[in-house]
């Protein structure tokens, strides 16, 4: 029978129903989450669709085992995404029979051997492609890579270092598409590596390695002997007693370089490598191929190479009895049933799993490529297949922490809401385990499980003392699971379940949106006009959990409220000095500590900071997390990274004042002699173009652009993606333009005079367009000054189409087109995403 499909409107309006209202929430449930085919074809009308197909889906697996639940039991757990939440690939791919992909969030990968060589290098290139196209974030470690400057045996004789493959693997990421979004992507290296700096500084240059997040692996001993101001010693092999490499470095200056970007970009991230490895269960059979390598592109799940973790949330403020009032509670006794089905369902999933990588060997056997194109793919998931079925590693974690505190009248980084959290995750953590001890009983352990290797990790002795029977238990039957909790980021998840996201505290309570109006109208508020003249309504947005508080306190969520009016409302409630950039943060960083404790993988948190917090500040909580037992860290600091929304919060005059102060001037009069540079490359009809896009602090500066390999064009290899554009002066003062990049085997090619390189007719345009660049213009506004120009020329018509191409790259993800209609529906809702235009109203996409 032929299944019934759904337009984008349909399910849309459905959805739209069923989240009460909430615009953002059914788009992205749409976009993201809703069946669909290669044709574009909908299967799914709503939310509660998808919840039967999981349910009826893991009701099939269940059904294998005794005491199986049913189809309805599972969807009850489901439904409103109340209680248990499959979280990304397992809501999508569950039941989904129009595509081949896993059900895994995250990868690590790893050769073991000479993985140092060319051929492994490129093999772990391959490899992560070819997981990125299943849907898989990957992660893997740098540490085995040779220094720059060490000998090898061949033309090079000197290796390059990390760098130039932290480059390549980057690239690797951004070119893969996952149903419209790029893969995503973990590289790690250990601090003890000679190339361990450049690693570090390596995303300070934008524009590079923009394809992947970045954290360095911190043992003790460097930690210790930062903090002590001692010398700290690099080698390689990093695990060498004999290196072939070795020096002594101030690890103090080090450590302030990797507080500085922290502080500056956002990155690195810190892992803390030793913590990692001392608590880590797995690890316990490191020497059964289960020792811990990377991490997943969030830092919460380490994993050892080729194996893999699903993750679900389980909704905390669902078991708040009465919440904002005085007589809420926490439902310990069903929050603890449900605990232990949620490790059930991750123990189906993974069955479920299985099951798609047998379709994936399958369709893999079916392609018609020889053996010795594909024959690496199969390999890589049989892999996968045999770590995943012998560990049965799940991902077990928890979203709306921060609104489970307001719903109990505590205050995120109190004293009293920390020690709520902490019984609350110790809870998981007991249940979970005896979860997957009740279905060892039933289903048979893990195949390694051995209760004497795991005897002194300091994780399972912690659940001993907690809970001495259930250890008994645990050694006499073994367990299901080799491990089984994570805290993992929950963003369109927190959307779907209207919740704050993860373990973080709520992000705003109240925020303003921006609607564009006609100022002609009726009752129209003009609250903001923009550099072209457009006129702006900003409107509140209240925090879904916030406005349930509003109602049970008798505010009324419709009225128009003042600035005034709202900062009295957030004092009064559960949110106040609660938010992301005003909690006491080394309380939070103390939290997450705590917290680890009972977390057997890792926790993915950020820490949120003003603009205006010191270098100091980013060292204090870095070292408090170190001390406090955390396996990792992040901070951002507002303002590092462009940001979302707007605050509600007002500036006051001294504010404002020291902003202008401290902002630098945004225009560069005189052009640096070097700029770094990004190559763009793109087809206008079946020409090929290339674009040079020179970069100042990140941000397009100038653009030369053309034909690629015809005959007055340009000769480049495919290989090159980037370089620098340095400006010269000949003996008679002529300026020109010189592309400089290094080709595969390390030297330095140039090709000369780009400005005379491409058709004369586009050089005063592309000097047009490279002269509003460098004053700061807006890019989506060049980018709209580019597609105005009236040009007779159909070459400069085609030259144009290209500069818009390439610009669009640098546009910020969310940015609206202003005044660009959608060629489908006609409104006015294009943002950029990606560089691809992308329609809010009916979700059409333009890439062109």
């Amino acid at each position: 029978m032929e299944k019934k499909t759904y337009s984008y409107d349909e399910a849309y309006n459905a959805s739209l129903e069923y989240f009460k209202g909430d615009e953002l929430a059914a788009r992205v449930w749409v976009n993201k989450y809703a069946v669909k085919d290669s044709f574009g074809n909908i299967y799914e009308k709503s939310p509660e669709d998808m919840h039967w197909r999981i349910a009826n889906e893991v009701a099939r697996v269940e059904a294998k085992y005794p005491n199986a639940l049913s189809s309805q039991e599972l969807f009850d757990l489901l439904d409103h995404f109340k209680y248990i939440v499959p979280q990304g690939s397992p809501m999508t791919g569950i039941g989904n029979d129009y595509q081949i992909a896993s059900l895994s969030n995250c990868f690590v990968i790893g050769l073991d051997g000479s993985a140092d060589s060319y051929g492994a290098i490129i093999r772990i290139d391959e490899e992560q492609v070819q997981l990125m196209k299943r849907r898989g974030g990957v992660g893997h470690d740098l540490s085995h890579i040779r220094p720059k400057g060490s000998p090898v045996k061949n033309s090079a004789l000197t290796s390059t270092g990390l760098v130039p493959f932290m480059e390549r693997y980057s690239n690797s990421t951004r070119e893969v598409a996952q149903d419209g979004r790029r893969g995503a992507l973990m590289l790690s290296v250990s601090i003890k590596h000679p190339d361990s700096e450049s690693f570090i500084d390596a995303k300070m240059t934008e524009g590079k390695v923009t394809g992947a997040n970045v954290s360095v692996k911190l043992d003790d001993e460097f930690m210790q002997a930062a903090v002590e101001g001692k010398p700290y010693t690099q080698q390689y092999p990093i695990d060498s007693p004999n290196p072939m490499v070795s020096k002594e470095i101030d690890a103090s200056a080090l450590w302030k370089k990797i507080v500085h970007n922290a502080w500056k970009s956002a990155e690195p991230g810190v892992l803390f490598w030793d913590t990692i490895i001392r608590e880590s269960v797995p690890d316990c059979y490191a020497d059964l191929g289960f020792r811990t390598v990377s991490t997943n592109p969030c830092g919460e799940i380490p994993l050892c190479p080729y194996d893999s973790c699903r993750l679900l949330a389980i909704n905390l403020y669902s078991y708040v009895v009465n919440p904002f009032t005085p007589e809420a509670y926490f439902d310990f006794d069903l929050f603890k049933k449900h605990v232990a089905l949620a490790q059930r369902i991750m123990d189906d999933i993974i069955d479920l799993e299985l099951e798609k990588i047998e379709r994936i060997l399958e369709k893999i056997d079916s392609d018609p490529e020889s053996m010795e194109v594909k024959g690496s793919e199969r390999h890589l998931w049989e892999k996968i297949y045999h770590k995943s079925g012998l560990g049965r590693r799940t991902g077990v974690g928890i979203t709306a922490e921060g609104d489970m505190l307001a719903a109990m009248g505590l205050r995120y980084g109190t004293e009293e809401a920390t020690e709520f959290s902490e019984k609350v995750h110790k809870t998981i953590a007991l249940e979970a385990y005896r979860s997957s001890v009740n279905m060892a009983k039933e289903r048979g352990a893990f195949e390694i499980y051995d209760a004497e290797r795991e005897k002194n990790n300091p994780f399972i002795n912690r659940l001993k003392e907690a809970d001495p029977e259930l250890y008994e238990e645990m050694k006499k039957y073994g367990r299901r699971n080799i491990a089984c909790l994570t805290i993992a980021p929950t963003g369109t998840t927190s959307l779907m379940t209207q919740t704050t996201s993860g373990i973080e505290p709520v992000f705003m309570p109240v925020y303003k949106r921006r609607r564009k109006v006609n100022p002609n109208d009726a009752n129209v508020h003009v609250d903001f006009v923009d550099e072209t003249g457009d006129a702006f309504e900003e409107y509140v947005v209240f925090h879904h959990k916030f406005l349930t508080w509003m109602k049970i306190n008798g505010y009324d969520p419709d009225k128009r409220y003042t600035q005034e009016e709202i900062d009295e409302l957030v004092a009064k409630s559960p949110y106040y000095r609660a938010t992301s950039n005003d909690v006491d943060w080394l309380m939070k960083v103390k939290m997450q500590g705590r917290i680890q404790k009972w977390v057997d993988h890792s926790i993915s948190v950020t820490i949120n900071l003003p603009n205006n917090v010191s270098e100091d500040l980013v060292n204090q909580l870095y070292v408090e997390a170190w001390r406090s037992g955390c396996k990792g860290c992040t901070v951002y600091r507002d303002g590092s990274r462009a940001g979302v929304l707007i605050s509600t919060k007002k500036k006051d005059k001294k504010e404002e004042e020291e902003e202008c102060r401290c902002k630098p001037p945004q225009v560069v009069e005189v052009r640096p002699k070097v700029l770094e540079a990004d190559v763009v490359r793109f087809q206008n009809n079946k020409e090929k173009w290339v674009a040079f896009v020179g970069l100042l602090d990140g941000r397009p500066y100038e653009i030369f652009t053309g034909l690629q390999d015809d005959e007055e064009g340009i000769v480049l290899p495919k290989s090159v993606t980037s370089g620098r554009i340095i400006k010269s002066y000949d003996e008679d003062g002529t300026k020109h333009y010189d592309f400089q990049f290094e080709n595969k085997r390390g030297y330095k090619m140039t090709i000369e005079g780009l400005s005379e390189k491409f058709n004369k007719e586009y050089w005063n345009y592309a000097k047009l367009i490279s002269g509003v660049l460098r004053w700061r213009m807006p890019i989506e506004q060049v980018i709209k000054l580019v597609g105005s120009l009236q040009l007779d020329s159909e070459n400069i018509n085609t030259w144009k189409n290209g500069v818009e191409r390439a610009l669009k790259k640098y546009v910020q993800d969310g940015t609206e087109a202003k005044g660009v209609k959608c060629p489908n529906c006609g409104h006015e809702t294009l943002v950029y995403q990606e560089g691809c235009l992308i329609c809010k109203t009916c979700g059409s996409s333009r890439c062109g």
